[in-house]
């Protein structure tokens, strides 16, 4: 649809105006979610809701990060409060939307996700349902039915049966801290609750409206969403919602209020370093190539994301692509840009199709197209598919896969800010990168630094996932140690314990259990022989051989070599080969000492970073978990290998 250029005014409109009726329900329909059966559940909820002729909008959402419930369904009331429920089915929707007309006081047992702000009081609200869980489950027999009738049995006797609900939880956001049971719609939690306890919770917790510190969780979620604050919240193909939820204010603020220049400062008081591994300071970037004389300057988002279990810049993609093309448009005017690409692997259709809608959603807007909000700015992008080559995530690569050339990596220097994409000046950032400026240039960029640590600023997105017990994404600010990422994913899964955490990606390195409490920063990381990397992390249990886990990323790199230079190419196929014959018992002691001798050299002479980084998860395991090796070596091979936790570590840690 054709419409003029969007005015100021227009969009100011946007920002103040209410979302709508207060009653909705979303479905996360993002790639895991419609995998799961997302579609089946919208679909379900739309028919019934039909049927029964109710005043309920149903919407479209990208993921909240749930990844373990999936699908996925946000409920919000007249109240503005939400619900989450989990692992949804067509036939749960149904009842589900039955009983909005009918018992409203009735929820689905073992569906919802309790809240996991629990900083509230009573405030004088009458409570009218209570969620029950016991937080230990699955690695005890799970103790929630008979809370549930204790509940209610106390209710009972208290005279509140008839008002308050009692139903079990599918997930608290809390783990090992026993019984939980949370008020709604205060949110209230309190933790290790006992049998004995209930006389006291419900008479003078619910009766009396006092919150009772002996038990009372007070934390907050330890999340800090910036980069997802929209995922899940808002229907990533409705550009009105990402207007309505105050979307492109961060733009209008660049081209009207800020000289690129200023731009250029404000993403530098932030302290944003790229979030696609390498951590290189933003502003900077931006400088750099900003500075060069050039008839034309290009900007590329980077979604190129090749880590195996990583899923976290096409959630970004799919539930948020309005954050990330302003965040673009944003750099772009920094750098002095006109022109924009989306570099994004061709195994993300639905990430495709959405950056694309977007695309065209603000072409017809005017906000992408010549004098951009009435602004001396004209922009425009387009998107380009790269065939899955991991290589091409690295920036020269990705160039030349633009290009239309082979995807390999070129010497550098020149750098791309100096002489990039059909050689202008050109600034490539990860999509999470971009998804922060956009709110930097909103909120500022000393509210964005006020997050994180001195060197490490802002929040980091990680995708969790291997032996934990709920697999999802979290946004934490910088330097949250790594022990509290995993719980809160609910710590090992059902009858494991931790031994080891790998972060990065096949780049990155093997982080054992005694260094579990390291804050995560990028220096911090390198030091224990890992890196950032663009947030995976692997949870792995003392079932695992830490061998088998360097053998399959050193495998996985020898594959997705480019082969242009002889140490990554050479050098790595070599090393597989040692540590096949280790694996098989043919081994010898000295094979270690050669493997050491071609990791120095990758790390040294390799044209890129997959060359110079493939080498990690090996150095990391023979570091800490050397007897692994050792017992391959002594023991003849695989067949014979016992189950060892290996020397990093430590018995007595019970947590995690």
């Amino acid at each position: 649809m054709d419409r003029p250029p969007m005015k100021v005014q227009e969009l100011v409109a946007y920002w103040s105006s209410e979302p709508g009726p207060r009653k909705w329900i979303r479905v996360g329909m993002d790639t895991g979610g419609i995998a799961a059966g997302a579609r089946e559940v919208h679909r379900a909820l739309v028919e019934t809701r039909d049927a029964l002729k109710l005043e309920i909008d149903i919407l479209k959402a990208g993921s909240p990060g749930l990844s373990y419930a999936d699908p996925v369904v946000i409920v919000g009331d007249e109240t503005g409060g939400t619900m989450i429920l989990g692992n949804m089915d067509p036939e749960a929707a149904r009842e589900w939307m039955r009983r909005q007309g009918s018992d409203v006081g009735t929820l689905l047992e073992d569906r919802i996700i309790a809240s996991r702000d629990r900083g509230h009081t009573f405030s004088g609200q009458p409570q009218t349902k209570i969620l029950v869980k016991d937080t230990n489950a699955p690695h005890k027999e799970d103790r929630t039915v008979f809370f549930q009738e204790r509940i209610r049995e106390e209710l009972e006797i208290q005279g509140f049966a008839a008002q308050v609900h009692v139903h079990r939880a599918m997930d608290m956001g809390l783990y090992q801290k026993g019984i939980c049971i949370q008020f709604l719609p205060s949110g209230v939690t309190y933790s290790n609750v006992t049998e004995s306890d209930l006389g006291r919770i419900i008479g003078e917790g619910l009766g009396e409206g006092r919150v009772l510190e002996e038990w009372w969780e007070t934390g907050e979620d330890p999340q800090e969403r910036i980069v997802l604050r929209h995922c899940g919240q808002i229907d990533p193909e409705d550009f009105e919602a990402y207007l309505r939820a105050g979307g492109y204010r961060g733009l209008k603020r660049a081209l009207l209020n800020m000289t690129p220049e200023q731009v250029i400062e404000e993403v530098k008081t932030s302290g944003l370093r790229g979030r696609g591994g390498a951590g290189f300071p933003t502003w900077l970037k931006w400088k750099n190539t900003r500075e060069p004389a050039a008839d034309r300057k290009i900007v590329i988002c980077n979604a190129d994301e090749g880590d195996p279990g990583a899923f976290m810049d096409r959630s970004v993609l799919e539930g948020d692509p309005h954050a990330v093309l302003e965040g673009l448009m944003i750099a772009a005017y920094a750098i002095g840009a006109d022109k924009g690409f989306f570099y994004i692997r061709a195994e993300y259709p639905l990430a495709i199709e959405r950056v694309q809608r977007a695309l065209d959603q603000c072409r017809a807007a005017g906000l992408l197209g010549d004098k951009i909000l009435g602004s001396d700015f004209s922009f425009d992008a387009q998107v380009r598919l790269g065939a899955g080559a991991f290589v091409c995530g690295e920036e020269t690569a990705l160039i030349a896969s633009i290009e239309g050339r082979r995807g390999s990596p070129e010497p550098r220097p020149p750098y791309p800010s100096l002489k990039g994409l059909w050689g202008k000046p050109t600034a490539i950032n990860n999509v999470e990168t971009l998804a922060a400026v956009s709110a930097i240039l909103d909120r500022g960029g000393e509210w964005y630094a006020g997050f994180g640590t001195e060197t490490s600023r802002g929040t980091k997105v990680f995708a969790v996932t291997g032996k934990v017990r709920n697999p999802q994404l979290v946004e934490v600010p910088m330097g949250t140690p790594i022990r509290n990422v995993i719980e809160m994913c609910g710590g090992a899964g059902p009858g494991g314990r931790i031994k080891a955490v790998q972060t990065g990606g096949p780049s990155g390195g093997v982080i054992p259990r005694d260094k579990m409490d390291t804050p995560i920063t990028y220096e911090s990381l390198q030091a224990l022989g890992s890196i950032m990397g663009s947030g995976g992390m692997l949870v792995m249990d003392e079932s695992d051989s830490m061998v088998d886990v360097a053998k399959f990323y050193l495998g996985f790199c020898v594959d997705e070599s480019c082969g242009k230079c002889a140490p990554c190419r050479v050098g790595g196929f070599q090393m597989l080969k040692l540590l096949e014959k280790i694996h098989s018992g043919n081994g010898k002691r000295e094979d270690l000492e050669t493997i050491g001798d071609i990791c120095h050299c990758m790390k040294t002479a390799s044209l890129c970073g997959l060359g110079q980084m493939a080498p990690n998860p090996v150095l990391s395991t023979l570091k800490y978990f050397e007897d692994e090796y050792l017992d391959l070596l002594d023991l003849g091979g695989a067949a014979a290998r016992p189950n060892r936790r290996g020397r990093g570590t430590d018995r007595n840690l019970e947590r995690v």
